[in-house]
């Protein structure tokens, strides 16, 4: 195992076939338990990008080793955006959660995930033996998610500020906000409907959304400010929250 210091990001492949990228922060020292950072998807990805490194940092700064990673067809991984698929994401979460075992040397790994990285992380729990997770807007209505994607490709491709005349709609076909995407993973996501979490989760709520039947296995937890999620006048503008890495550092020191 390398060990180096905090705020050094190791980049490696590992997977099958060395498909997947990752980033590997170590602690400088044996680590008591481990968070995997799992990203969403699509332009959520590239605008939680730097959030995503903030965290990791500060995390390995309270000696808390973390993982930053790409599913296949995204990011630095294998593949691109048309081959996302739902159920390899959720296998590559399970897979990156034995890395950062293997590489940390801590057993127990806590899963963070911001929109549909908490959700996929949710999913992936059972697999990856998390011993919690917590997850910052999760999806838990796929339907109402994937209508409010659709609705912002369509105000895209109209936009007269960023076009100077409007797009048709075979020429944004089968994209959501630049990235490509298939008919499957649109149908993946439709049909997402989460009502459980195996593992104890705690959801931060910045858009006070969640669903009125509520979830099991879940507390709450208020973040504000509100995260532009949805916001077309801010799509080029990275998610940045001081308020949520203080959360999350402070949660997982405090975990048993």
């Amino acid at each position: 195992m390398m060990i180096t210091s905090p705020e050094v990001e190791l980049p490696f492949y590992f997977g099958d076939d060395a498909a997947l990228f990752g980033l590997f922060h170590a602690t400088g020292g044996p680590a008591r338990r481990a968070v995997l950072l799992c990203p969403p998807l699509g332009q959520d990805h590239i605008r939680c990008h730097r959030l995503y490194r903030q965290l990791a940092n500060a995390l390995a700064g309270e000696g808390i080793a973390a993982l930053r990673f790409d599913y296949y067809g995204t990011g630095d991984s294998a593949g691109g955006s048309a081959d996302v698929d739902w159920d390899r994401c959720v296998a590559d979460i399970a897979t990156a959660a034995d890395e950062l075992r293997r590489r940390s040397g801590a057993d127990r790994v806590i899963a963070f995930g911001a929109r549909l990285g908490g959700s996929m992380a949710i999913a992936a729990a059972p697999a990856a033996r998390f011993a919690g997770l917590v997850a910052w807007d999760p999806v838990f209505d796929g339907g109402s998610y994937v209508s409010r994607l659709d609705a912002m490709q369509s105000a895209l491709r109209q936009d007269r500020q960023r076009f100077t005349r409007p797009r048709s709609a075979s020429d944004v076909a089968e994209q959501w906000l630049g990235f490509a995407t298939s008919e499957r993973l649109r149908g993946q996501i439709t049909e997402l409907q989460l009502d459980t979490s195996s593992v104890p989760t705690l959801v931060l709520d910045s858009l006070g959304e969640l669903p009125d039947n509520g979830v099991t296995n879940i507390s709450v937890k208020r973040l504000e400010p509100a995260a532009p999620w949805d916001d077309l006048n801010r799509l080029e503008v990275a998610i940045l929250s001081h308020p949520l890495i203080q959360t999350v550092t402070s949660h997982v020191r405090a975990s048993a």
